[in-house]
């Protein structure tokens, strides 16, 4: 009987189906089947049944590439309408077509497929509108679209090429649906999807393209030659950087004046705090050619790692405690708890030998570490100096074992008297050093890859808190430089080596840093060359 049942049942949907003329290829033919005795033309939810879908994908050729995602929407559901609530489009619905016209605000600017025919479906006064299947459709097929470009950025395979090698965040389109159409909200925001930084990043794109938009981004003019400038100077250069440090939010008020003041010493301090600049007064040739960087190369810049941010899953800084390490402002943060635990100065990888961007897990502190110097530098450094003078080994307290050069511990190890080890496939770690006058350096590219932290000590002292037998005195009498002493970590802490040019900080401050490593102009082409491939 049951066999009979569903017979009729799939006679009768195979005669409703076959009154539509499938013959049409234009996707605006469709658009009278509103009127049509339909399934769809009830007060009830459209539902939709793999042949539909495949009639759908048929017509709006430029969806296809979308098709398995859009049918696992359905399969996920049911088969049942996503976008119609009382036979009319719901709430999260109306959200997404806003968010669909308003791309730009997301750094991005994306072509929607059938843009126009979406459009209808919100236009009531439109005189012919996609019937409610096809509406659905392009809905959720844009739904995927949006999500894939905004909350996921490019794919996993074109982010390693940029020499990203952190975890790629994984979007179930499925699941999210889910979440969106209970609290439509978290379109707005949803810090369980984006890290924070990108929403941070999203309020600085507003700011600077409201800057363009004024047109107060004016070039700021020099005498040739150019004069470093210091406080109690008088120059018409010193009024114009007044107000670009106002525009850019460093200085409350401009006061016109020509003479560098104290108002002004407190704003330019400010300005190069932020930006990564030597915290003194003078104005050199090269911080006004920093503040001359047009309008629309920062708002490049914010776009760019606004990408990035999509690409970090926000569970990365949901740990309990973990160190990130931003290579272009050559800094280190180690969170606790939520808090900001210790900050500290970095040195890293030279041109010729990047620090690589990837994450980790600390799982030992080494106090008064040998040094094993790599092969590469034996061969490239070493050897020459090796050959002139018999002596250079010992003299920088170094001995052979095994066919290989090592450091012994000591105040003038490399590594310093503390390294930080985190196993990984490019061999590299974060150690103390000797040579602490580096970090009074802005750009500060000096090593062979590993990360040269100032304060290692001290971050060896925050690390053991939770350590009893680790008391201050313990680690001062392992950190002597007379015998390595090897720590193993209960519990691993987290490393994470990102590359962000610009980054917003608790209060707000925007911040531009040096593009060391010339990634951003890289991704930039990459992402015009996916937005060119992916709308057209």
């Amino acid at each position: 009987m049951k066999t009979i049942y569903l017979f009729t049942i799939i006679l009768f949907t195979g005669l409703i189906t076959s009154s539509f003329d499938l013959k049409k290829n234009d996707p605006t033919e469709n658009k009278k089947s509103q009127d049509l005795p339909s399934a769809f033309s009830t007060n009830s939810d459209p539902l939709v049944d793999n042949e539909v879908l495949n009639d759908f994908f048929k017509r709006y050729t430029d969806l296809k590439k979308y098709q398995n995602k859009v049918v696992a929407l359905y399969k996920n559901r049911s088969y049942e309408s996503i976008w119609f609530e009382d036979n009319k489009i719901n709430e999260f619905g109306q959200l997404l077509h806003q968010k669909l016209k308003s791309t730009h605000e997301e750094g991005l600017e994306i072509e929607i497929p059938y843009e126009n025919e979406i459009d209808k479906i919100f236009n009531k006064k439109a005189k012919e509108r996609p019937s409610k299947s096809d509406s659905d459709l392009l809905l959720s097929a844009a739904y995927i679209i949006y999500m894939s470009q905004v909350y996921e950025g490019l794919d996993a395979e074109t982010v390693k090429k940029t020499g990203w090698l952190l975890p790629k965040k994984q979007l179930s389109y499925e699941t999210l649906l889910d979440s969106l159409i209970v609290n439509p909200a978290l379109l707005e925001k949803n810090d369980e999807l984006l890290f924070d930084q990108y929403y941070k990043l999203q309020g600085a794109l507003e700011k600077y393209r409201q800057i363009e938009k004024d047109g107060t981004w004016t070039p700021i003019r020099t005498e040739t030659p150019y004069k470093d400038l210091r406080p109690d100077a008088v120059s018409n250069t010193i009024a114009q950087v007044r107000t670009r440090l106002m525009v850019m939010g460093d200085l409350k008020q401009d006061s016109k004046s020509n003479v560098y003041d104290r108002e002004l010493m407190d704003a330019v301090m400010k300005y190069k705090l932020r930006n990564g600049f030597k915290p003194n007064y003078i104005l050199a040739e090269e911080h006004i050619k920093d503040m001359n960087t047009p309008i629309a190369d920062k708002i490049k810049i914010l776009t760019v790692n606004m990408e990035r941010c999509r690409w970090i899953s926000p569970k990365l800084i949901k740990d309990k405690e973990y160190i990130m390490v931003n290579v272009p402002s050559f800094e280190l943060v180690y969170v606790k708890n939520g808090k900001t635990a210790l900050a500290s100065r970095v040195f890293v990888g030279s041109a010729l030998t990047k620090t690589s961007i990837f994450s980790g897990n600390i799982d030992r502190i080494v106090f008064s570490p040998y040094w094993t110097v790599p092969q590469s530098i034996v061969d490239n450094e070493l050897k020459l100096k090796m050959a002139a003078d018999k002596n250079y080994l010992a003299d920088h307290n170094m001995e052979m074992v095994n066919g290989q050069v090592r450091q012994k511990p000591g105040s003038e190890n490399s590594l310093g008297l503390v390294k930080f080890i985190f196993p990984n496939p490019e061999d590299i770690y974060m150690h103390d050093t000797p040579a602490k006058t580096l970090f009074d350096f802005e750009k500060r590219t000096f090593s062979h890859g590993c990360i040269n932290v100032k304060e290692a000590k001290n971050l060896a002292i925050a690390m053991l808190k939770d350590y009893p037998e680790w008391t201050t005195d313990r680690i001062n009498k392992a950190m002597e430089g007379k015998e390595e002493t090897t720590f193993k970590l209960a519990n691993k802490v987290p490393i994470y080596i990102c590359y962000f040019t610009s980054w917003v900080n608790e209060s707000g401050e925007i911040s531009f840093f040096r593009d060391v490593y010339e990634k951003d102009d890289d991704l930039n082409k990459i992402m015009y060359q996916e937005s060119v491939a992916f709308n057209n």
